[in-house]
Order: structure tokens, then C-alpha cells, then sequence
């Protein structure tokens, strides 16, 4: 399994931020068993919004291995390329495990394949949803500026929610990195 990450437009610094503080504990098993990548698509500039030029990044890294199964994993306006990409990769053939969009306020999100959003806060939790998204989403709590939760997801407090679940339910509180853990594990195994 791959995770394919897709940075926004933003300073490089932040993705390795990210990359140190949250995903490397995170991919640590798949790293064991040699059998995962993780791909970091390097448009951070305008590029991010390019869904062809992430598909071409993937086949290139990936040696057209479509049935090799891979999680998209974007932040921001890397999300708008990524969803692209996403769904063109599996019309090609591609297995996609999931779909998790951190921060991607504003983008439509629809596809054949689980979708999770990540929002700093619930505003763009509540108004996101309105444009797509799965049943496993996080918003933090309390809200945090946009780009806490690329630079520091450790950090970064909030609430689990499913919206498959009773309304009445109580959120699960946990940090935006233990989150991703959660997901990247549930899909591993799967």
C-alpha cells in the first residue's frame, strides 16, 4: 500500500513538518513490511491544483502498478488536485483505499472509495460536509488557524465524528495525528 501525499500551496517546511511529527510513527508497520510507500507529490506551487500532473507523479512512482493499492492524502488546495486525481486513477484502474482531505474547505468531494475530512474548525467542518465527504470526519476542538493542522496535527485537539452514527452520540476526543493513525491503521488491515 502507498500513501500518496499532496501538499498545498504553501512553504515545503510545513509538508516536512508534518511528515516528521505525524505519518512517521504512523507508517512505521508499513515501513517493516516493505510492502508501503509513501509519495510525496512535489507540486507545491499552482501544480497543487493539477490533477493530471499528480496522476502522471503516480504513474511515473508507482510504474503504472494500478491494482498496488494507495490512500490520497491532501491538504488544502492540494485537495482540489488530489480528488481529481484521485478518481481519475481509479477510471485507469487504480485501487484506492480511501480518500482523506485535510482542510480542503470549500471542495466537493465525491468519489467510489471511503472519504474522510479533517477541518480546523467546526464551521468548516459543518459546511464542508454540505459538499461531500464520509462518515469518519474530524474537526478540531477548540479551532485552530488552517495551517496547524498540516504543521502540527499533534497538537492540534478536536472530535471524531460519524455521521452514520445516532446524532445523540457523544464526539471522540482525540488530536488530529491520533486521528490519521486510526485511519491509516483501519486501512492496512483491510
Amino acid at each position: 500500500m502507498s500513501i500518496i501525499i499532496c501538499p498545498g500551496i504553501h512553504e515545503p517546511d510545513l509538508t516536512e513538518s508534518f511528515i516528521l511529527e505525524c505519518l512517521d510513527p504512523s507508517f512505521d508497520s508499513l515501513k517493516r513490511q516493505n510492502q508501503g510507500k509513501v509519495l510525496i507529490y512535489p507540486g507545491h506551487s499552482l501544480l497543487a491544483l493539477s490533477s493530471l500532473h499528480i496522476v502522471q507523479f503516480l504513474g511515473d512512482r508507482l510504474q503504472h502498478e494500478l491494482k498496488s493499492p494507495v490512500i490520497f492524502l491532501s491538504f488544502s488546495a492540494g485537495v482540489v488536485g488530489a480528488i481529481g486525481a484521485a478518481c481519475a486513477w481509479q477510471l485507469l484502474g487504480g485501487n484506492v483505499k480511501a480518500f482523506i482531505a485535510i482542510d480542503g474547505w470549500g471542495v466537493p468531494l465525491s468519489g467510489n472509495f471511503p472519504i474522510h475530512r479533517m477541518s480546523h474548525d467546526y464551521f468548516t467542518h459543518w459546511s464542508s460536509s454540505l459538499l461531500g465527504g464520509g462518515h469518519n470526519n474530524f474537526y478540531a476542538e477548540p479551532p485552530v488557524d488552517h495551517l496547524s493542522m498540516w504543521r502540527s496535527p499533534q497538537k492540534v485537539k478536536g472530535c471524531w465524528v460519524d455521521s452514520s452514527v445516532e446524532v445523540s452520540a457523544s464526539p471522540v476526543r482525540l488530536t488530529a495525528s491520533e486521528f490519521l493513525h486510526i485511519l491509516v491503521t483501519r486501512y492496512e488491515e483491510n
